[in-house]
């Protein structure tokens, strides 16, 4: 991992975090004021939006950043294109809004559907300016679209709720946040589609695409069923505690993994005809990733029920056990991320799409082993599907890099024992008779000394490349 890929990855690493964090502190407030049950209803309105968003790229934008040779025809086609899409499916969301609410038993849920669904046409002109940054490797300019977007629509949603709209605030501030960083990258990035369109060009592209298309649908699918059947079969409240569990590791969890897959694609496509470059790439990644993030998990399990009490309140505190489970799921991500992102550079989508099929049938028969159990049963199959899939994903790339899954174990296994000692220690505090604010206070200075210095007693391999590497980016500064 040279020293522009590195940049690269801070570059989207901090716009992850400065995004994120600023949405978390917005989403907590919210939470707060408008309570489980409002929370929850609107909650389940985001599941549908986010299965018809993935019909808003239709993997025209990891085709663009694959192909070698993409030019501006070739950018302009899949721009008009995504347009096209992005009206047809406004349309037809608009239209099943009602059929949505009434199957939910939420009537009242049709309007934030119809509002909520616009965002779908302002994802047609991001999508694109996103795939060019991509291409180009040049995430300064995306972390300041989505940077100063998530701020500007922070104050909207929390005012609104503060004077009484209800589900709208989440709505508005949504809404608001999609606009402002489609409007600023349009600003910051200066490509602009020509008026040129080919079809020839977007038939190649869909060639690769549509089986990308189909994976990210399956998995977006799968992964909202869960939340679906929650929210059908239990409560929303049920559903607001699953949901709001899962907010704070995916949280940490899409900072690194966003970063991770904006920077690793392009570069490991770059490489494709050398596969043990892209060995030396996905084997780096996920050595950092998990170094980064299996810390960040342990604690916030050891740390979950005083920053559960403190954050969100006593109400709030069924969605703790929820947080944990999703820890450890959360922890191995960056593992999937750079074996997926290998299989993808290689221009394997068929292979990726074979994948996604094959883990989607076994998640699935996990939930109906549990849907009947409790909300929690079904978030616990979780784990177990997680280490089926780690197989899954990594089994292709012992062919296709020379990179077997226990090789990848070992790279992970440093940093999930540090991790795993680490954890350990900062649980006993909560055994202290202390307030939960200082319990917090004492729990997160102490795991990061503990991680580090637990690193650097065992002279991790892997912590040795990061702070030689971060030193000689600041000496290049």
């Amino acid at each position: 991992m040279n020293n522009r890929v590195l940049s690269n990855f801070l570059w989207s690493f901090f716009e992850r975090v400065g995004a994120q964090g600023v949405t978390l502190v917005v989403s907590l407030i919210l939470a707060r004021i408008l309570g489980p049950e409002v929370y929850g209803s609107v909650a389940l309105a985001l599941i549908f939006i986010a299965i018809f968003d993935v019909f808003v790229d239709s993997g025209l934008g990891n085709a663009l950043i694959q192909k070698k040779d993409a030019d501006d025809l070739d950018f302009s086609s899949v721009f008009y294109f995504n347009l096209l899409v992005c009206a047809v499916l406004y349309m037809v969301f608009y239209c099943i809004a009602p059929l949505i609410a009434r199957a939910n038993k939420m009537e009242t849920m049709t309007p934030i559907l119809r509002v909520m669904g616009i965002q779908l046409i302002l994802s047609g002109f991001k999508n694109i300016q996103f795939a060019y940054v991509s291409r180009n490797m040049d995430f300064k300019k995306f972390f300041v679209s989505t940077i100063t977007g998530t701020v500007l629509a922070a104050p909207v949603g929390i005012i609104m709720a503060v004077k009484g709209f209800g589900a709208w605030a989440i709505v508005a501030q949504n809404l608001c946040n999609v606009t402002f960083d489609t409007v600023i990258l349009w600003i910051t990035v200066k490509w602009r589609p020509i008026r040129a369109f080919s079809w020839q060009r977007l038939k190649v592209l869909l060639n690769y695409g549509w089986k990308l298309l189909a994976s990210s649908l399956l998995e977006t699918i799968y992964q909202k069923l869960r939340q679906l059947i929650i929210g059908i079969t239990y409560s929303p409240a049920d559903l607001a505690f699953y949901n709001k569990g899962e907010t704070f590791p995916s949280t940490a969890v899409s900072n690194i993994n966003s970063a991770m897959n904006s920077v690793l694609f392009p570069v490991m496509s770059e490489k494709q005809s050398e596969p043990e470059e892209v060995k030396n790439i996905t084997k780096k990644a996920i050595g950092v990733g998990s170094y980064a993030l299996m810390p960040a998990m342990a604690g916030l399990i050891a740390c979950a029920e005083p920053i559960v009490g403190i954050l969100l309140g006593e109400e709030w505190m069924p969605c703790v056990p929820y947080l944990q489970v999703f820890c450890v799921v959360y922890a191995f991500y960056p593992f999937h991320v750079a074996n997926l992102n290998a299989i993808k550079a290689v221009g394997r989508s068929d292979v990726y799409l074979k994948q996604e099929m094959l883990k989607k049938i076994i998640g699935i028969i996990s939930i109906f082993i549990t849907i009947r159990i409790s909300a929690f049963a079904i978030a616990l199959g979780l784990i177990f599907t997680d280490l089926i899939d780690q197989i899954i994903n990594s089994y292709p790339n012992w062919k296709l890099i020379n990179y077997p899954y226990r090789e990848q174990l070992e790279e992970m296994a440093g940093p999930l024992l540090l991790s795993f000692m680490m954890g350990g220690i900062v649980y006993l505090v909560n055994f202290i008779s202390i307030s939960p604010l200082l319990k917090l206070f004492i729990q997160i200075p102490l795991g990061v000394f503990l991680y580090l210095g637990l690193s650097k007693l065992y002279k991790l391999d892997i912590f040795n490349y990061l702070t030689s590497s971060v030193k000689m980016l600041l000496k290049r500064q």
